[in-house]
Parts: structure tokens; C-alpha cells; sequence
């Protein structure tokens, strides 16, 4: 069984598209990608014997093939629902579906990629298929929003290109032939690092740092995901951060072994300057998608930094980072059923949800606990590991800027997000009653979320742990 069927069967299905099939083929391909990925990350399979070099099913891959194709299940299980519901939506499905089906084969051919080009190509295709499904239909600021994201995307991912070209020539330089396979490339980078590493390093942090909103390319992201759809917004925050982040991954694999102290302070001062953008833009906004986007961009601060200690913090980092996936997912979803029931992103606006929209009221309580790093959450644990892990690696002064700011997010969001649950409703809106069905995909995520807070499987344990030693973690 070949890991190039995760590719090509939502290509297939892509053209199969049509306004009536179109959320049924989006649940078919999830269900179908979902389950390949999930016995991939349970049975090892050795690629070798499939003839494709250019294809790894290594533990990253296996790692976040899961991730994102269980997420792609969830939010099409979403829109499915959504427009059974809400059948006025329709009528623009058909051009979202086979856009999304597009999205989840190139992200899913950035996972599995053993090439470094080839992966930068897949992830390039991500932002051709997702800046089209931002825009909405006589809302001319979405239109904006899609052209900032697609002139940011790149940008940044020119600079990961340049990035590339720089470490090739560092690779030459040394006297070696340059090769960009993965499983080739740590056999000739090792020495010390010349001016043409450091370059390429650090166009490379930045590049695919602009993907996942890392400080300073950071401004397009809070205007995109408060534009976008809900269901796009889930996609971009919990699907494609996570391809850019396998990008990061697959060069922090390659080059932390022989360059160490220039990753680690790179990523620590990116990290650092995110999290003060996130805190400061967190305490200033009113809208409830820019706040949970200014919140992607302090999860994006504390990966970064996650990664520059790397060693004992690498296991509380993946955890981190796949809880926050699940979280992006509820939360964004959540914030597109508040926006349709009042009205408004406005947060003094919005009082009651518990009462007004008990099931939308609950996960956005939960997911506000699980962002903020509350336990049982996965989060929490991860969190609680980056934190030690700065003390061990002696980063006193970081450790104490990092418990500051994220002591000034958890203020600032409770403020503004938990009056929004529990306080009086200031206007009764008619709507139907909620549904089990509607809120389903939402359910799995938090039961995900909380499972990693409390118990891992062995295999799933196992591969975590796999991903984490691929870092350098002890």
C-alpha cells in the first residue's frame, strides 16, 4: 500500500466534484485519508519495496499525516453539516470543495515528501488552493484579506527557496555533492557552519516562520483567518500550519545536530518577539477570530521556542503541537457559529452563550481552558515540558520573559472571552435548537484534546516519542 494514495485519492475525487456531491465527497475523502493515515502511523510500512525515493513514510510523516487528515475529516464532517442546514451556502460548495480536496492533497504530499523541493512545491500548492476559499462572495475586505495571504505565502516561501539554494552551496563548498533528498542530506552537512549555512538557516526559519505567522511576518494572518470561513480558517490554522511546521521539522533534522547553539538562539528570539506581538494584540482586540488568531501567533512563539531548547522539551513540544491543532479546530469552528447566531465578532457583544448556544458555549469554554494551558489538556503537559526544559538547558531569562507573557495572554483572553460564556445575554436572537450532529466533529477533537492530557496509547506514545528523537530530544 502506497503513502501516494493519500495524494491521489481527494485529486480523484477533486474532479469528481459537482454542487450536489461536493460535501459528500469531502467527508468520503476524509474518511478514506483519515484511515490510510491512521494504519500508516500504526504499522510501520518500509517504503523501499515501492520503488518511490522521492516518498517517506518516516515517523514525522506518519505523525502528521494523522494529524492533519483525522482535522480534514472533522471540518468536512463540519461543512457537510453546515450545509445541510443552511442550504442558502450552497451555492458557491461546489468551487470550495474540489479547492479543499486540492488543499488536502498537496498537504498531505508536503508530509510525506523525501525531497526538500518537492515539499516546498507541495506547500506552495497549499496557498494556490486555499487563497481562492477565502474569498466570499460580496465581501470585498475577504477579497483583501486572500491577496495579503497569497502575497505573503510568497514571500515567505521564496525565502525558504533562497533558503535552500544558500545550504546547497554551503553543501558544495564543502567539498561535497549537493543533494536536497532527506534521507541523503545528513551524510553531507556535517563541519562547521560556513556563511553560507547560517544564510540558508536563517532564510529558511524565516520563510517557512512567515507560513505559520511567526514574528516578523506575522500581519497577515489575524486579516486572514478573521475573513476566511470558518471551515477555511480551521483549514489554514490547523492543516497548513502544520505542513509549514513539517518544512521547519525537516530542516531542524537535517542541520541541529551540527549546528545546535545557531538553531536554538534563532528560533528562541523568533518565538520571544511572537509571543509579545500575540499578548500585546490579544489585549487590545475585540473581535473574537482576530483574538483566537493573535493566539495561533503565540502558539507559533512557544513551538519556535519548543524547538531552539529542543532535547527533554522536543516530547512536550509535539504534544503541544498536536493538542493546539485540535484546539484551532474547536475554537475557529466554534467562533463561525457564534458569528452566525449574533450577528457579530464583537465580544461585548455576544453574553450567555452557555444559555443562548449551550453546545457552541461549551466548546468555547473548554477550548479557551485547553489554550490558555489548563489541565487535563495536552497543553498543559507540553507546555509544562518547554518550560522545563528551559530551566535544564539554563535559560533563566528566557524562562522568566516566557512565564510573563504567557501570565499577560491568560488575563487578557480570560477577560474578554469568559464574560462572553458566562455573563447576562443582552439580546434573546431565535435560532434553532442545537443539534449532536452539528457539534460532532468538535466532540472528537476534545476528547483528542483531552486524551493527551490523560492517556496516550503505547503506538501513539511510541511515535511520539520516534518524532522527538528525530529532533535530538533526550
Amino acid at each position: 500500500m502506497s503513502p501516494l494514495l493519500l495524494v491521489a485519492v481527494p485529486l480523484v475525487l477533486a474532479g469528481l466534484v459537482s454542487r450536489r456531491s461536493a460535501t459528500l465527497l469531502l467527508v468520503l475523502a476524509g474518511l478514506v485519508d483519515a484511515a490510510l493515515a491512521i494504519t500508516f502511523a500504526a504499522v510501520h510500512i518500509d517504503i523501499s519495496a515501492l520503488g518511490a525515493p522521492w516518498v517517506t513514510t518516516d515517523a514525522t510523516a506518519r505523525l502528521f499525516l494523522m494529524l492533519i487528515d483525522v482535522i480534514f475529516l472533522g471540518i468536512a464532517g463540519y461543512v457537510w453539516n453546515r450545509v445541510r442546514t443552511t442550504p442558502e451556502i450552497e451555492h458557491d460548495i461546489a468551487r470550495i470543495g474540489r479547492l479543499a480536496l486540492v488543499f488536502l492533497a498537496a498537504a498531505n504530499a508536503v508530509v510525506i515528501a523525501n525531497h526538500m523541493l518537492v515539499m516546498w512545491i507541495a506547500l506552495e500548492l497549499t496557498t494556490f488552493a486555499a487563497a481562492p476559499m477565502i474569498i466570499r462572495a460580496g465581501v470585498p475586505s475577504s477579497r483583501k484579506a486572500s491577496w495579503s495571504y497569497f502575497l505573503f505565502s510568497m514571500v515567505g516561501l521564496a525565502l525558504a527557496w533562497l533558503g535552500f539554494q544558500c545550504l546547497g552551496r554551503s553543501i558544495e563548498a564543502s567539498g561535497a555533492t549537493p543533494t536536497f533528498f532527506l534521507d541523503q542530506m545528513p551524510r553531507v552537512v556535517g563541519g562547521e557552519a560556513d556563511l553560507w549555512r547560517k544564510l540558508g538557516l536563517a532564510l529558511c526559519f524565516l520563510g517557512f516562520g512567515t507560513k505559520m505567522g511567526l514574528a516578523p511576518m506575522y500581519s497577515w494572518l489575524p486579516e486572514t483567518y478573521d475573513e476566511a470561513p470558518p471551515a477555511v480558517t480551521a483549514l489554514l490554522a490547523a492543516v497548513q500550519f502544520n505542513c509549514a511546521l513539517v518544512g521547519l521539522l525537516r530542516v531542524l533534522e537535517v542541520y541541529r545536530a551540527a549546528n545546535p547553539e545557531l538553531v536554538s538562539q534563532q528560533l528562541v528570539v523568533i518565538g520571544l518577539a511572537s509571543m509579545v506581538v500575540s499578548a500585546v494584540s490579544i489585549i487590545a482586540t475585540r473581535n473574537l477570530k482576530r483574538l483566537i488568531a493573535y493566539a495561533s501567533i503565540n502558539h507559533a512563539g512557544v513551538i519556535a521556542i519548543g524547538l531552539g531548547i529542543g532535547k527533554t522539551a522536543s516530547y512536550g513540544l509535539l504534544l503541544y503541537v498536536v493538542s493546539n491543532a485540535f484546539i484551532k479546530a474547536i475554537l475557529f469552528l466554534t467562533a463561525g457559529k457564534i458569528k452566525a447566531h449574533y450577528g457579530t465578532k464583537d465580544t461585548r457583544e455576544i453574553r450567555g452563550l452557555i444559555q443562548d448556544l449551550p453546545y457552541s458555549g461549551l466548546f468555547l469554554m473548554v477550548g479557551t481552558f485547553a489554550l490558555l494551558g489548563f489541565p487535563p489538556f495536552g497543553s498543559f503537559l507540553g507546555e509544562l515540558l518547554i518550560l522545563s526544559g528551559l530551566v535544564r538547558s539554563g535559560q533563566t531569562l528566557v524562562f522568566v520573559a516566557f512565564c510573563a507573557i504567557i501570565t499577560m495572554t491568560f488575563v487578557a483572553t480570560g477577560r474578554t472571552v469568559f464574560p462572553m460564556i458566562w455573563g447576562e445575554p443582552r439580546r434573546k436572537v431565535s435560532w434553532p435548537a442545537q443539534t449532536l450532529a452539528g457539534a460532532a466533529p468538535k466532540l472528537v477533537f476534545l476528547i483528542a484534546l483531552v486524551a493527551m492530557g490523560i492517556y496516550m496509547p503505547p503506538t501513539v506514545n511510541a511515535l511520539f516519542r520516534r518524532v522527538a528523537g528525530a529532533l535530538g530530544g533526550e
